[in-house]
This record gives structure tokens, C-alpha cells and sequence, in this order.
């Protein structure tokens, strides 16, 4: 579950590829189906980018870490 946390952008455009290849090589879907889940991808690629938009926030808003100087006599 923490690689879903993680990396939910990877596991959305592994996903989409897979669908997109079963569409292609199983003719016999009906086109309702795949409507429907071309649908379904465009709304959890919303909610993917929304947890992709968070993480850069709070990494944008958050304290540095105190690190070393490796110049600093």
C-alpha cells in the first residue's frame, strides 16, 4: 500500500497502458465497456494528479533540513 501512496502517477500510466492494449487486442469488448471505463480512467486520473498537486505543496511549504555546509570554514 505505500508504493500506491508513493507513486500513484506510475501505477495510474501502468494501468491506463494495460487497458489500452486489452481494448486494442480484445476486439470482442462491446463499445459501451470501454466507454465506460475510458471514463472511469479520466476521473482517477483526476484524483491522481489532486494526490500529485498535495504532495508537491507540502513539499514546497515545508521546513529544509538542516544539513552541512561543505564550504563553511
Amino acid at each position: 500500500m505505500n508504493f500506491v501512496k508513493t507513486h500513484p502517477a506510475r501505477l495510474y500510466a501502468v494501468l491506463v497502458a494495460v487497458l489500452a492494449l486489452v481494448a486494442h487486442y480484445v476486439p470482442e469488448l462491446p463499445g459501451a465497456l470501454i466507454l465506460a471505463v475510458a471514463a472511469a480512467v479520466l476521473g482517477t486520473g483526476e484524483a491522481v494528479q489532486r494526490v500529485e498537486n498535495a504532495k508537491t505543496s507540502e513539499a514546497a511549504t515545508a521546513e529544509p533540513a538542516e544539513t552541512e555546509d561543505p564550504y563553511e570554514v
